[in-house]
């Protein structure tokens, strides 16, 4: 068992300090962090899409320093993840962050002068193979902090499914809305989940607050209330408040129940100091006193400061979604689900003739033209519209079934060209009451080599 995972037997609080794999240096480390046990977590490929491997950054720094390796899923597949934890298990690397990912710089890939579409390997089918191997401490990532109802409605279904699949250990994005961070731990009691609970933290500056907005980082909200305090902050010559700020912050997930903090951006070993130099000079608040001087320093007066402009905050799912639904559940039970059908399906697909080329190509079309008008099939070779509400997962940038990434804002995709099919889905599960099959159904990932084959074929033959 890692120390790591000793901490959460003990129930100690602990602090996740982040690295960043593109760092030019390799900084001085702790084991301690402000009296509190320490550890390295290494990000992935958060500066650009090629930065180190955290596996392979890991080892510069001391082995007897325990390392959380994040692994994200943009741009690979379920084999490559297989290939690390091989080599995460032969480093004795037993710590993970396993993240589908943001938006990859290059999200498209040119090959012979055609681009094809980048896939995403989803957190939960990462947690799911993870899980089946021996050791391993797993963590998955949340985003509390969606102001749509759809879009949190959607994170916390799939949270459901990431703990289902096997996680041990759940981090929060980045944000500054404490209410967001206490809904979080309620839902895990609500739930009786034992998962630990960690939040991001980051000395938030003028300048990184207005980097964020700029290059539109994914899933953080950076209000103009925010910008006017730290712009105000910097024009006094007020910047420690930043750090104090960060300290106030960690004693509040303390005082309610969190397992530590994930700190991010404050890896220079005199940002560290003057963050620890607040943590112990703030540390013999209790809960209210850290929350008074954290809403005094962030001048809270309406408790949505942190609250981005919305034009909304919850809308019904359409009767034409409604309709499409039915229709198609009663199209799935009759040619897809029945005994009949299936018996049927294996008589006709068991044939020979299937195996010919043209055959198998004429299928793949009829099925093509049939669905992609209809719920914009890509001939994925896996259909799982029975348990995505009949919404394509393909129809996702990131090809996501399971449910979203965090990096939506008010139900728009990170992408900003739709709104987000999981907010759809998630809307249309209230209204059909389905949001178990939301919550539960854990989707297995579509193998490369399935992709461009027909589904019918190999739902029928898989039915056996």
């Amino acid at each position: 068992m890692s120390q790591f995972s000793q901490t959460f037997i003990q129930n100690q609080f602990c602090i996740l300090v982040e690295y960043l794999t593109s760092m030019k240096e390799i900084l001085p480390v702790k084991q301690q962090f402000a009296n509190y046990p320490a550890f390295i977590t290494l990000a992935d490929r958060v500066h650009s899409d090629y930065d180190v491997e955290p596996l392979i950054a890991a080892q510069a720094y001391p082995k007897e320093i325990e390392k959380i390796l994040h692994f994200a899923g943009k741009g690979r597949d379920i084999s490559d993840f297989e290939a690390f934890l091989d080599r995460a298990e032969a480093a004795n690397q037993k710590n993970l962050l396993l993240l589908t990912g943001d938006k990859l710089k290059n999200h498209q890939s040119a090959d012979n002068g055609e681009f094809h579409r980048t896939r995403y390997l989803e957190s939960v089918n990462a947690v799911m193979a993870a899980k089946q191997r021996n050791g391993f401490c797993i963590g998955v990532a949340l985003n509390p902090f969606k102001y749509a109802e759809a879009e949190k409605d959607a994170q916390y279904l799939k949270l459901h499914k990431k703990i289902k699949a096997g996680a041990d250990y759940i981090i929060t994005q980045l944000g500054y809305d404490l209410n967001a961070l206490k809904q979080a731990k309620q839902f895990l009691e609500r739930h009786q989940y034992s998962q630990k609970l960690f939040a991001c933290v980051m000395p938030l500056t003028l300048a990184r607050a207005q980097f964020m907005l700029k290059n539109k980082v994914a899933g953080i909200v950076i209000t103009p209330h925010m910008l006017n305090i730290l712009a105000k902050e910097k024009e006094d010559h007020l910047t420690d408040r930043v750090y104090l700020r960060c300290a106030l912050q960690i004693l509040i997930c303390k005082h309610l129940g969190f397992s530590g903090v994930h700190l991010s951006a404050c890896h220079k070993p005199t940002e560290q100091l003057l963050l620890e130099s607040y943590v112990n000079e703030y540390r013999h608040l209790d809960l209210t006193a850290c929350e008074i001087l954290w809403e005094k320093l962030w001048q809270i007066e309406t408790g949505k400061e942190f609250y981005p402009e919305m034009s909304y905050y919850s809308k019904p799912a359409t009767s034409a979604q409604i309709l499409k639904y039915q229709h198609l559940h009663f199209m799935h039970d009759a040619l897809f689900a029945s005994k009949v059908a299936k018996g049927l399906g294996q008589f006709i697909f068991k044939r020979s003739v299937w195996k010919s080329t043209s055959a198998k190509k004429a299928l793949l079309k009829t099925e093509f033209i049939s669905k992609h008008s209809v719920v914009g099939c890509e001939s994925c070779g896996q259909c799982r519209l029975g348990d995505t509400l009949y919404i394509c997962p393909e129809t996702c940038p990131k090809g996501l079934a399971n449910g979203p990434c965090g990096g939506t804002s008010l139900d728009r995709c990170e992408f900003g060209d739709r709104e987000c099919i999981h907010s759809v889905k998630a809307r249309l599960a209230k209204a059909v009451v389905q949001t178990q099959t939301l919550k539960e159904n854990l989707i297995a990932t579509v193998p490369i080599d399935v992709r461009g084959t027909s589904s019918w074929k190999n739902w029928y033959l898989n039915s056996i």
